[in-house]
């Protein structure tokens, strides 16, 4: 979206008439006068500004300005857009003798802006070598609310049609195909010579209608099959307004009256239009572009799909000031209004198939990064799911042991717990562990009083195991061969027993202990709760495993969704290649199709020549007929 941009140029003071009429144009002097600034425009009266009469445009020009200074500024721009496909309208709005025409369309020593864009046009055009220019121009004006063709005498009121193609459009106006400017500024002349002009009190020739010099250029590539490129078609529309008028000013009466009502009726209505487009969008309601042919045939460029200029012209002398305020107002409100310009395209068979292919490029490059960055991420997901089954396998593992671990220890202290039951002995009768551990085990190391060295199967009497009177306290070899009757054994096969006098000796045991130890039932306690708490990391253990194995399944699963993927990748990258050779193929027919009309217009261009040859040779020898009769009979006259 872009604002519409405005700009008003003030034209030079009147000379003084020589009448002292009141409405002749002279009187620059008074009380009230306009100071002009680059942007802005400020009503003073008695050099105080006035109040609620200032304004603010995109460009301010005073009388000095010329027509090439303000086209440079204000259309330039315009006309190259539309040399690049996009709409563009330029009108000039005043009242009259305001110098709406001698912006438009200038002088002989100063062109205005028409003929100052028909050569702009065609140059821009020139710049642009890659592409190849089609030219078209009509000229019509609006005359009391009747479209007539400035190109053709005799084609009057013709009405406007509307489609989905053309838009809105004059049905019958001739349009002429040019090729240079200086075709375009005959075309010109000729369309001003059957414009519309009367007298009135304010300008000896003023104009008595609106005008409207449209151009149609369409542009494409020049190897039209190789780029592909869409044909761009831009409408130019520069408008000359008729002024508005006041009759006490102008003294029109009769035909000029007539005239006057129907100019500022279209005006009026214009008014309207800028207003309505100029409101937000909720309170703006219908915009009347249908109660004047004017307003109709402009409606793209106000408010649609077009770049718009307005320079609106305004006379700088007091006795306008009420005129110029309007004008000035006009301008502000055409300031709000916003179009939506964009480049207007017709897309053949082939720049269409061009563009699809174009398309189906940039999609297959985009699938193939995503490809590559899917593989990378799933090559990436699979390696870190083999280091995670691998760390989770190891973890496993780690686990089992762990639980075997505990399963054997939890054994083995159930195995001393049973040996312990089994013994038969009852605890209460030991005071100390020490007491009960060598009853348990009796350690070799230790060296009672007294020992008693016999075999595990013979009894305690005397006449089986005689012991010398003179047994001390270490057994030697002798002392073996005494008592095992010159049998030789093994010394490693024997057992060392304590004391037979067991009592006594747990009892002086019990006198020599300091520090008792703890007793076998808080032991047996604590090897309970030894148990219960490897059962406990057991179960734990196993509660884990079972949590990493799902976990395992998961990553499987991933694995096998990711492969799914992958595979489905394939098969559309597949599809899009089989999608591009049916293109190719069609690609293909188009062009010959495209070579076979192309070959049809040859013959057609051809015979269209030989037939225009023919016509003009035939114009000839009539013109020639003509004159050598015109002759002759000039010769026959006395």
């Amino acid at each position: 979206m872009e604002n519409i941009s405005v700009a008003v140029r003030f034209r030079p003071p009147a000379a003084a008439a020589a009448d002292t009429s009141p409405y002749s144009g002279g009187g620059v002097g008074g009380d009230r006068e306009w100071r002009v600034d680059d942007t802005r425009i400020a009503l003073l009266h008695r050099a105080a500004p006035v109040p609620g009469a200032s304004f603010a445009f995109d460009h301010v020009f005073d009388g000095t300005a010329t027509n090439v200074r303000i086209y440079g500024v204000l259309v330039r721009s315009l006309i190259r857009a539309a040399v690049h496909g996009f709409n563009g309208t330029a009108f000039a709005y005043g009242q009259t003798s305001s110098g709406k025409t001698f912006t438009m369309n200038g002088s002989g020593d100063q062109p205005g802006i028409i003929p100052l864009s028909v050569r702009d046009v065609f140059d821009t055009a020139r710049e642009a070598a890659d592409r190849e220019f089609l030219i078209r121009v009509s000229y019509m004006e609006i005359y009391n609310e009747e479209i007539n063709d400035l190109l053709t005498l005799g084609s009057q009121k013709l009405p406007i049609h509307e489609s989905l193609e053309r838009g809105v459009y004059v049905a019958g106006l001739r349009e002429e195909i040019v090729n240079s400017a200086e075709q375009v500024l005959e075309l010109l002349e000729l369309g001003e010579a059957n414009r519309h002009f009367g007298e009135t009190n304010m300008n000896v020739r003023s104009s008595r209608s609106h005008t409207i010099f449209r151009m149609v250029i369409e542009s494409s590539a020049k190897n039209q099959m190789d780029s592909g490129d869409a044909i761009r078609v831009s409408v130019l529309n520069l408008v000359d307004l008729a002024g508005s008028e006041r009759i006490a000013k102008t003294g029109a009466g009769g035909v000029r009256l007539k005239e006057g009502k129907h100019i500022n009726k279209s005006l009026m209505i214009l008014g309207n239009v800028i207003n309505k487009l100029s409101e937000s969008g909720k309170q703006r309601g219908h915009i009347p572009y249908r109660d004047s042919k004017l307003t109709r045939i402009l409606q793209p460029a106000l408010g649609g799909n077009a770049k718009t200029s307005i320079i609106c012209t305004a006379a700088p002398e007091e006795i306008h000031v009420e005129e110029t305020r309007g004008t000035l107002q006009f301008a502000s409100r055409a300031k709000c209004v916003s179009n939506c310009a964009q480049v207007n395209e017709i897309l053949t068979d082939a720049a269409l198939l061009k563009r699809q292919n174009k398309e189906i490029e940039e999609l297959r490059k985009k699938l193939q990064v995503s490809l590559v960055y899917f593989r990378l991420l799933l090559k990436f997901r699979c390696d870190n799911s083999e280091l995670e089954r691998d760390r989770l396998a190891m973890e496993l593992e780690e686990e089992k042991r762990l639980r075997e671990t505990l399963e054997h220890r939890l054994a083995e202290q159930q195995k001393m717990l049973d040996d312990l039951n089994r013994t038969g002995i009852s605890p209460d009768q030991f005071n100390d562990s020490i007491q009960l551990d060598a009853l348990k085990t009796p350690n070799s190391k230790e060296r009672p009083n007294g020992f008693v060295a016999s075999r595990a199967h013979y009894s305690k009497d005397v006449e089986f195991s005689p012991i010398p009177e003179n047994l001390g306290t270490v057994a030697d070899e002798d002392l073996w061969m005494q008592l095992n009757k010159g049998c030789i054994t093994d010394l490693e096969m024997l057992e060392m027993t304590p004391g037979f006098k067991c009592s006594q000796s747990i009892t002086e045991d019990k006198t020599s202990v300091a520090t008792p130890e703890e007793p076998i039932d808080a032991r047996c306690q604590k090897l309970e709760k030894d148990c219960s708490s490897d059962r406990q990391q057991l179960e734990e253990s196993k509660a884990k495993c079972t949590a990493l194995e799902n976990e395992r399944d998961l990553l499987k699963e991933d694995n096998s969704s990711l492969l799914e993927e992958l595979a489905k990748s394939k098969q559309e990258a597949g599809r899009l290649v089989v999608e591009k050779e049916e293109m190719l193929k069609e690609l293909d027919m188009e062009r010959s199709r495209m070579e076979e009309l192309k070959q049809e217009i040859r013959l057609f261009s051809q015979a269209f020549s030989q037939r225009q040859g023919q016509l003009t040779s035939l114009y000839t020898k009539s013109k020639a007929i003509v004159e050598n009769c015109k002759t002759s009979s000039q010769v026959s006259l006395p």
